[in-house]
């Protein structure tokens, strides 16, 4: 594809929706992002100040998601409102915000498939757990995911670098950078069908592997135990996280070998950077919230402290 379709492309993908009143997706953005970033901090410090928290892995993992999540957010809402004013986007900022996107995204994926991973562990092997996993193990395993979810798109952003052309754009979208690169993006759907199956797979065989391990206990036979509540929650969420992923897989087939942009594109991909996205993000603080007792008891005391102060200093 030449570099003058890429341009084309953002013009047309702008015009489509300045055509069809698609900035109403910002408010749905908004909404879900600010939100979701006045609970995300408050449990991420939460994790962090207190000792108690900070050594158990989970929760460590849980604030690696927040963070993730809490710089995905602030991101995706950069882009939907550059993209529904549109203003033009000097490249160099764009590829930045694209990089910084598919980077977090993919950290908060895998983050949600260690966590399984690591409850498989804490429950298959409770007496050597510490041993198998430390807290120091688990905060290398940290910046691995980070250094892995990096990789992708640095590579990507090399190679972009190269071929793409320099002009500012109307719209900046993974997907139309995805789309500039026939080549590329056929080896990006093999990307997305290996990694998600796997994480899809060994999310599968640990829930698999618990309920066997589990079921001679007793927590399964309520039919509103708190195990049964748990895993329909959690099954729920990832299902959200996941989700996403794969439609943005499904609008990289429908735009491959295609040179205009159709209104159906344009739609799937605000529903997706605008709903899909954020609603898992959105769940996400409030569930851990309700499902550990420990974060819920110290948000409690956090929450008590400041009212007993504000109520002396008020006297």
């Amino acid at each position: 594809m030449s570099q003058s379709l890429i341009v084309n492309i953002s013009e047309e993908w702008a015009n489509i929706m300045n055509s069809r009143h698609m900035d109403l997706f910002l408010i749905p953005t908004v909404l879900l992002t600010s939100v979701t970033l006045l609970v995300n901090p408050v449990l991420f410090l939460c994790i962090l100040c207190f000792p108690s928290l900070r050594k158990e892995n989970r929760y460590l993992l849980l604030a690696n998601m927040l963070i993730a999540d809490v710089l995905f957010l602030t991101i995706n809402l950069t882009v939907v409102s550059c993209n529904t004013v549109g203003k033009d986007m000097h490249h160099i900022l764009c590829e930045f915000m694209l990089f910084s996107t598919v980077t977090t995204y993919s950290c908060s994926l895998l983050t949600v498939t260690l966590m399984v991973v690591d409850t498989y562990v804490a429950v298959r092997w409770p007496l050597r757990y510490n041993e198998i996993l430390p807290p120091c193990r688990a905060r290398k395993i940290i910046v691995a995911l980070w250094v892995l979810s990096a990789v992708c798109p640095m590579s990507l952003l090399v190679v972009f670098d190269v071929f793409i052309n320099k002009q500012s754009r109307r719209v900046c979208l993974v997907l139309i950078t995805l789309h500039s690169n026939q080549n590329v993006t056929t080896k990006i759907h093999l990307y997305f069908i290996i990694a998600v199956s796997l994480c899809t797979a060994l999310i599968v065989y640990c829930y698999v592997r618990l309920y066997i391990i589990t079921k001679t206990s007793g927590i399964w036979r309520n039919r509103y135990s708190r195990a049964r509540m748990t895993l329909l929650a959690h099954a729920l969420l990832l299902m959200m996280y996941f989700t996403p992923a794969l439609v943005f897989w499904v609008e990289l087939a429908l735009l491959q070998g295609h040179y205009t942009v159709s209104e159906a594109a344009v739609w799937i991909n605000l529903v997706n950077m605008s709903v899909l996205m954020l609603l898992p993000r959105f769940c996400t603080p409030y569930l851990y919230i309700l499902r550990y007792r420990e974060i819920y008891k110290t948000l409690q005391q956090v929450l008590w402290k400041k009212r007993h102060l504000g109520q002396i200093r008020a006297v």
